[in-house]
């Protein structure tokens, strides 16, 4: 009876110790891989670019999303492969996610996308520098692209008009987006804008989505005021299919290499440049910025009218006086001067 008590009590203390032991290894695994280990006060990103290493990474999720027991989430690394495989990219860390969570996003590369915006952009170097801002990519390589006359060509551009390729707005990208298919991507927004509606309208114009560009970059230099874009447009368009020399100061200012110009004198009129049009006549051959899609369709829906001149209002409320004869213009020219010398504007 004894030993048969004893073997059973045996067995018991047995069963209990490897009971507590499974207990314990499977408590100790699922903190390691399924407990919370990550705990932000809201979601946070993390970046991993081609300098970052696994330190790094460490560093990063330790300070920015505040994992709890960064041991255990090397532990699983490890286990799972990860350690010393980084991918690129940007990555959503939640609160409460798991290390399992975790390392199955950072090893399977699933980014959240980031919305690369540009808007009031002025150059290829403006959009450059915000490219280089928001996205992994290097400015130096997406410059090499821009200034490959061979590559323009391909895109159906060249280095003067390449810009024109971007459409302002905003785009959901990979952070770690590569040059070559963000162009890619670039391109097929602009395809996408120019449908066939909008290509239908500027041949009915008699300009090509190019040159409709060109002048919409005028047109939004001119006025700090949208609903006069189609009025100066019709204004522009007019004097186009005359002959006329389009005589846009903005021009001038580009030509001159100043944008912030308040006052355009006769010296700056002699300036000699393809973009002066004030000495040539059609269009330049360039856009002296990125048209928006409004400032694009306002030259697309050009307001018909007769006006051939135009010149900013004496009240410098941003809005333009208009004119169909040289006579009303040079009345109009006559006191916008005389307000400028009034308040010592040279």
């Amino acid at each position: 009876m004894n030993k048969r008590f004893l073997f059973q009590h045996w067995l018991w203390l047995c069963g209990m110790a490897l009971f507590l032991i499974l207990f314990s290894c499977g408590f100790w695994c699922y903190r390691i891989v399924c407990a919370p280990n990550f705990f932000p006060d809201k979601p946070v990103y993390v970046y991993i670019d081609e300098r970052k290493d696994w330190d790094g990474l460490c560093k990063a999720l330790e300070d920015s999303a505040a994992c709890m027991h960064l041991n255990s989430f090397k532990m699983l690394a490890e286990w799972m492969n990860y350690a010393g495989h980084l991918r690129t990219g940007r990555y959503r860390i939640r609160p409460e996610m798991s290390n399992l969570e975790v390392v199955r996003m950072l090893r399977n590369g699933q980014q959240a996308a980031v919305r690369f915006t540009f808007h009031s952009v002025r150059t290829k170097e403006d959009l450059v520098e915000k490219a280089d801002k928001q996205l992994m990519l290097d400015g130096s390589d997406l410059t090499a692209y821009l200034d490959d006359e061979q590559w323009c060509d391909s895109m159906g551009f060249d280095r003067a008009t390449i810009q024109l390729m971007f459409i302002p707005n905003t785009y959901e990208l990979y952070w770690n987006v590569s040059p070559r298919r963000f162009l890619q991507r670039m391109k097929k927004e602009y395809d996408r804008f120019w449908d066939g509606q909008r290509t239908a309208k500027a041949a009915q114009i008699g300009l090509t989505p190019v040159e409709v560009a060109i002048l919409a970059s005028i047109v939004e230099e001119e006025s700090a005021v949208p609903d006069e874009y189609p009025t100066i447009a019709g204004l522009y368009i007019n004097r186009l299919k005359r002959g006329m020399p389009l005589q846009a100061d903005p021009t001038v200012k580009f030509a001159v290499g100043d944008m912030t110009l308040r006052r355009i004198l006769n010296t700056h009129l002699e300036t000699e440049s393809p973009y002066n049009t004030y000495k040539h006549a059609g269009l330049p051959p360039g856009p002296i910025r990125i048209p928006s899609a409004t400032g694009i369709d306002a030259v697309l829906n050009y307001r018909r009218h007769g006006y051939l001149y135009m010149c900013a209002k004496d009240d410098f409320s941003g809005r333009h006086n208009f004119s169909a004869t040289l006579g009303e213009h040079n009345r109009n020219a006559e006191r916008y001067r005389a307000e400028l010398n009034k308040r010592k504007i040279y």
